[in-house]
């Protein structure tokens, strides 16, 4: 990249923040201004993500994959703090953006006013995913992962009330305790390795000497357990249904990157520092990757199986889309496999943030504290379609029952990964991969794919239907605001363009998994010449 593009890099950092900086000096009441910002925000989120996305597609000089390093201070690795944009790392950028352009826009119709700082909070949050798929070393990856978090506490909580509150407190204690497994993991990789880079990491890991190789090995078997924690992985993801359940709607949409953060994390220092060229620790752990990736799609599969209400089925289909990913990446299911896994992981996550938004819809008025958690909103509040015609026997059903009902089944097929959406594209790539392997490992992985899509429609479909068909005759009825109806449709329509566009995302997708299984490249570009 020249001239102004090669600063492009840090704008998804430094803009959500200045921001969300700004917003502290404007008074709360001055709601119009911030929804204002953060939508100008979260657009220009966007747009970079996805010109950083071509670059990484296209190579910088238009010849190949190249990863754009941009040195902060221009203090050059592994000394100096360095963000690196490659095409994983942009694909989570562009996926980000999707998601937080989409549940910020549904926010608007009233979930912004629910408390205070909400916009401050999701921005915070943005800023800190940004920064964790692009630094570069893991201790500055360990304080965009604070933000992060500390950002999503108070979305938890957001609108009050005793059922957030306690799953918050919950989500809270578990991740602080992930938070100081990171710590000490990174302490003793630091202790061995005397660097926090990642590319000098993965170039100094070969050359561990057999007494400091066990100390090692513990460091990265500690930074892992901290991440699957965060990535929701059985049995350390019991946090997830209850939290994203309890959480607001828009809360739990952009909630559900956070855990395919985790995996971004354990796909990235797999390939760096765990690679064939790792020498003794190559391959370290992957059995065990494996078996928490089944065991993860299994945990989540009869956890929809067993939900009554359709948000919470949509928490544990979050949890499957994860244990997925990651059955994969302990399978070694090679570039086409891990390319499927990586397309199957951008729309699963859309699919998951919609349906959150539709759920939210479908179960107003269902629950006993429906009412009260409507007070807590500002009087000032209008549905923009108040209607008060009923779904009575003999009506034509409502437009808006109609539009929800399509999303469902959208969205279902999508997760369950069936033709002829973008899941079942990823889904077909994965098995492709498992059937040429042949292996114990891989049959295992072709059975919890099958088993997965079978519970998704299983439960989706009927909790889905309940919740459009078996209404109380005294619940209010369905009404759709704009906001939310154009945040579900932009999500919904990201589903439908992955599947218009299947061919070249998934040939991106698998690029990307060949990328990754070269990790001499990525050195390269941060330690010039340390890779070769």
């Amino acid at each position: 990249m020249t001239g102004w593009l090669d600063h492009l890099i840090i704008g998804p950092i430094v803009l959500p923040l200045a921001a969300a900086a700004g917003m502290l000096l404007i008074d709360e009441r001055r709601r119009i201004l911030k929804a204002v910002i953060s939508l100008a925000v979260m657009t220009g989120v966007l747009v970079m993500a996805m010109l950083l996305l071509h670059e990484s597609a296209t190579g910088a000089a238009g010849g190949g994959d190249v990863a754009q390093v941009y040195s902060l201070g221009d203090w050059a690795a592994p000394y100096g703090i360095v963000l690196v944009a490659d095409r994983l790392s942009t694909l989570m950028l562009a996926l980000t953006g999707i998601l937080g352009l989409g549940a910020l826009t549904f926010s608007l119709a009233r979930w912004d006013r629910a408390g205070p700082r909400f916009h401050i909070l999701f921005l915070l949050l943005i800023m800190g995913v940004n920064g964790a798929v692009l630094t570069g070393d893991l201790f500055n990856l360990f304080v965009f992962f604070e933000i992060m978090l500390a950002a999503s506490y108070g979305l938890v909580l957001h609108g009050s009330g005793e059922k957030r509150i306690r799953a918050g407190l919950g989500y809270i204690a578990v991740n602080l305790t992930a938070s100081l497994l990171f710590l000490v993991g990174v302490a003793l990789i630091y202790g061995v390795a005397g660097t926090l880079n990642m590319a000098d990491l993965a170039a100094r890991i070969p050359g561990i000497g057999a007494r400091d190789l066990g100390l090692f090995q513990v460091g990265a078997a500690v930074l892992s357990v901290a991440f699957l924690i965060k990535s929701a992985a059985w049995p350390l993801g019991f946090w997830l249904a209850p939290t994203y359940s309890a959480a607001s709607a828009p809360a739990a949409a952009i909630l559900a990157i956070l855990s395919k953060v985790g995996i971004y994390v354990i796909l990235r220092l797999s390939s760096l520092a765990l690679s064939p060229d790792a020498g003794a620790s190559a391959g370290f752990g992957l059995e065990l990757l494996l078996a928490a990736g089944v065991a993860t799609v299994v945990f989540g599969v009869f956890g929809m199986l067993s939900s009554r209400d359709l948000t919470r089925a949509t928490a544990f289909a979050v949890m499957v889309s994860s244990g997925t990913v990651l059955s994969v990446i302990g399978g070694d299911g090679g570039s086409t496999g891990l390319g499927g896994a990586l397309y199957y992981l951008i729309g699963s996550t859309v699919a998951c943030a919609a349906l959150f938004l539709v759920a939210e819809i479908l179960e107003r008025g269902r629950d006993p504290g429906g009412d009260a958690e409507k007070a807590v909103f500002d009087d000032e509040y209008r549905d923009p379609f108040e209607d008060t015609e009923r779904n009575a026997p003999g009506l034509v059903i409502p437009s808006a029952v109609a539009a929800l009902g399509g999303a469902v089944i959208l969205c279902t097929v999508m997760i369950a990964g069936l033709p002829p959406l973008a899941g079942f594209i990823g889904k077909v790539a994965m098995m492709r991969a498992a059937v040429s392997a042949g292996d114990a490992a891989a049959w295992t992985v072709v059975a919890i794919l099958a088993l997965s899509s079978l519970a998704a429609v299983v439960a989706l479909t009927r909790l889905g239907v309940a919740a459009i068909w078996t209404r109380d005759e005294t619940a209010p009825p369905l009404v759709v605001g704009a906001a939310e109806f154009v945040g579900i449709l932009g999500l919904l329509g990201a589903c439908v363009l992955m599947s218009v566009f299947g061919e070249p995302i998934l040939a991106y997708a698998e690029h990307t998994a060949a990328w990754l299984g070269d990790p001499s490249s990525y050195i390269d570009a941060v330690l010039p010449g340390a890779g070769r």
